[in-house]
C-alpha cells in the first residue's frame, strides 16, 4: 500500500519504522573494510550499537542534487559547528546509498557541512530507500520544518516537486501540509525577474516587497519600483503605496488613451516620454513636437503630488 506523506505528521511520516532496523543492519554488513577502518576504535561494533542510527564517515556523504537549499550562511555554519563541537549532532542525517558506494544526503546537509568545520570524522545517520520524488519531498519538508529556506528556494522546491510528481497546487499543498494559497503565493515569486529573485534570496528585499512588486502589472514600472526600493530603502508599506500609484497610472492611461493629432509623431518625443515615465514613476504625456509643446504629468494623491515636487524641485 502506498504511503501518504504530509508535513503535519513531520519527518516521521516519511521515515517508515517497519523496515528501519533490517535496512541499517544490511548496510552495516555491506560496509567495506576500508570504511570500517576509517571509524574510531570499535569499528563495526559502533555501527551495531544502534540498529536504526549509524555513524557514517563524513567523507562518504555527498550533497543531494535535489536539495532545495542553495545558500549556506558562513557565520551561521560556524555557530552550528561550535555547537556541534560542544554538544555533538542531536538529530541524525538522513541519507540514501549512492551507486558509487558513497551516500547522498537527503536531510541534514547543513549539519554535515558544520560537522566538517568542527573537525568531526563521522556523523550519526539513518539510511533509507527513497524514490526520486520522495528524495525531493523529504529534503523540502525537512528544510521547511527547520525554516531553512529563503523564499525563492522554497518556491523553486515547490515547482520542482510539482513538475517531478505532476502535482497540482492543491495536491502539493496537501502533501507538504501547507495552505494552497501559501503555495500559490510562493510560486508567484518565480515570475519576478532574475535580479529581483536574487535580491530576495540575498535578503536585500523581503517577501512583502516582492508581493508589492508582483502587484505592478507593467514590467518596466515594476523594475523602476525595484530600483527605488533598493536605492531609497523603501519600507514594505512605502513599496505598496508606490505600486498602487503606478497601477493607477497604467489603469488611467488604458481608460483614457491620449490621441495625438499628428500621426507622424517624432520618435524622439516618444523616447523622451518614456524617460519621464521611468524617472517620475507616473503617467506622463508630451503634447507637442520638437519645437514646442506641453508636458502632462498625472498625480493621484496629495502625497503623490508632494513626491513629484521633490523629484522636480
Amino acid at each position: 500500500m502506498a504511503h501518504k506523506f504530509g508535513l503535519g505528521r513531520g519527518l516521521d511520516a516519511l521515515l517508515p519504522k517497519d523496515d528501519a532496523d533490517s535496512q541499517n543492519e544490511e548496510k552495516t554488513a555491506r560496509l567495506s573494510d576500508k570504511q570500517q577502518n576509517s571509524m574510531p576504535s570499535g569499528g563495526l561494533k559502533n555501527f551495531q550499537n544502534q540498529a536504526a542510527v549509524l555513524q557514517l564517515p563524513v567523507d562518504l556523504l555527498k550533497p543531494n542534487p535535489s536539495q532545495p537549499r542553495r545558500n549556506f550562511d558562513d557565520a551561521e555554519l560556524r555557530e552550528l559547528a561550535d555547537s556541534i563541537a560542544e554538544h555533538g549532532i542531536i538529530s541524525p542525517i538522513i541519507a540514501v546509498e549512492a551507486a558509487d558506494g558513497a551516500y547522498t544526503i537527503i536531510a541534514g546537509e547543513r549539519r554535515v557541512r558544520a560537522a566538517k568545520l568542527a573537525g568531526l570524522s563521522q556523523v550519526p545517520a539513518i539510511i533509507r530507500k527513497y524514490t526520486g520524488r520522495e528524495q525531493i519531498e523529504v529534503s523540502l519538508i525537512e528544510n521547511i520544518q527547520r525554516s531553512g529556506l529563503n523564499p525563492i528556494e522554497e518556491a523553486s522546491a515547490y515547482k520542482n516537486l510539482m513538475d517531478f510528481s505532476n502535482l497540482s497546487q492543491e495536491e502539493l499543498a496537501a502533501r507538504v501540509g501547507k495552505n494552497r494559497s501559501t503555495v500559490a503565493n510562493a510560486l508567484r515569486l518565480l515570475k519576478l525577474s532574475a535580479d529581483i529573485q536574487k535580491s530576495l534570496e540575498e535578503g536585500n528585499i523581503n517577501s512583502g516587497h516582492a508581493r508589492a512588486l508582483l502587484s505592478v502589472t507593467d514590467k518596466k514600472l515594476r523594475e523602476k519600483l525595484f530600483q527605488d526600493i533598493i536605492g531609497k530603502g523603501f519600507s514594505v508599506r512605502e513599496a505598496e503605496k508606490r505600486a498602487s500609484t503606478l497601477n493607477s497610472a497604467v489603469s488611467s492611461e488604458k481608460k483614457e488613451p491620449f490621441n495625438i493629432k499628428n500621426a507622424k509623431r517624432p520618435p524622439e518625443i516618444s523616447e523622451m516620454e518614456e524617460k519621464f515615465i521611468e524617472k517620475l514613476g507616473t503617467k506622463v504625456i508630451i503634447d507637442g513636437g520638437l519645437d514646442k509643446g506641453r508636458i502632462h504629468i498625472d498625480y493621484y494623491s496629495m502625497e503623490d503630488l508632494d513626491r513629484l515636487y521633490g523629484i522636480l524641485a
